[in-house]
């Protein structure tokens, strides 16, 4: 048995302003308390990435976390994530490919439009997917950790991953502060990767496709529901305007995912705001391959916008 540290970096530590070190403090407070429960550390068996023979509780959960961050139609073998992910977990990159779509015959964003990938998802398939769904927190930062690990074992190191000017620099914290923020930076990347690659890179309402305008918008807001604030169901793909615009309950989706204009949007005197929204009215977003809106959601946003503007 193997144990491996969290997913977070082991740089040097700088000195910091105190009143800057309590905010982050007080910050990571609220990440962790009430969030799922994330182990600082996971174990690893030596029996836990066999090259034959079923597939483990670790394969399968790094499979349907790559299944999750990558668009539909890259889902085959020739894939160089793939190949890369199956030399990792010891799997042919067939062999993960076929993995890979029977988790898609388990989706129900994917067998509604009469895809069925293949019928072979077995008993273990459907635990990962169940366990996925019931804590998205808690399985995106262990996938990250056997990820980390077995990059670890291979003398390899994980990859940057993206930052924004708005980030903290992590060198300046440490303890369960610098671990609290490398956990939430985990977790909203998967959610925006997942959201974006369910979306095929798009904005479901404008189609704009440069990465640098879209965000991955919560449809019931991330402080408003922490069992799902990483689930791909409750996000849209959409550009910076129409997230700041579905924020603030400006528009909402129908049960059948057209747009309704708020009121308040429809009686603006702004002619740019007239130029974007009026001529989107009514029509319906374009669906992702997977992980559809949750109807759910949708309501409970709706019922919001209609709160705001009576």
């Amino acid at each position: 048995m193997s144990a491996f540290p969290p997913a977070a970096a082991t740089r040097p530590v700088k000195t910091v302003v105190p009143v800057i070190a309590a905010v982050a403090k007080c910050m990571a407070t609220k990440l962790t308390v009430g969030e799922s429960s994330v182990p600082d550390a996971i174990t690893v068996s030596s029996k836990a990435f066999p090259e034959k023979g079923n597939w483990t509780s670790e394969q399968l959960k790094l499979a349907f976390h790559f299944y999750c961050l990558t668009p539909f139609g890259k889902l085959h073998s020739r894939n160089p994530r793939i190949i890369e992910l199956a030399q990792l977990i010891r799997r042919t990159p067939d062999a993960l490919a076929m993995k890979l779509v029977n988790f898609a015959s388990l989706d129900p964003s994917i067998t509604g439009t009469g895809r069925r990938g293949l019928s072979g998802a077995s008993a273990r398939d459907r635990e990962v997917w169940d366990e996925f769904h019931a804590d998205w927190g808690r399985l995106a930062i262990e996938c990250e950790q056997l990820r980390e690990y077995l990059l670890h074992q291979e003398g390899r190191r994980p990859e940057e991953r993206p930052t924004s000017d708005d980030d903290f620099v992590l060198d300046d914290y440490s303890g369960e502060t610098r671990l609290a923020m490398v956990q939430q930076r985990i977790k909203q990347e998967f959610f925006r990767r997942a959201v974006l690659a369910s979306y095929r890179g798009r904005c479901c309402v404008s189609a704009v496709s440069d990465s640098r305008f879209l965000v991955a918008s919560h449809i019931v807001p991330w402080r408003q529901d922490k069992s799902n604030r990483l689930n791909p169901s409750n996000g849209l793909c959409l550009s910076a305007i129409h997230d700041k615009a579905f924020d603030q309950h400006l528009f909402s989706l129908t049960d059948d995912h057209r747009i309704v204009l708020s009121a308040q949007l429809k009686a603006s005197k702004d002619t740019f705001l007239r130029d974007v929204f009026w001529p989107i009215e009514d029509h319906h977003i374009e669906l992702p391959d997977r992980f559809r809106p949750d109807l759910a959601f949708i309501r409970r946003h709706r019922e919001a916008m209609l709160r705001v503007q009576a």
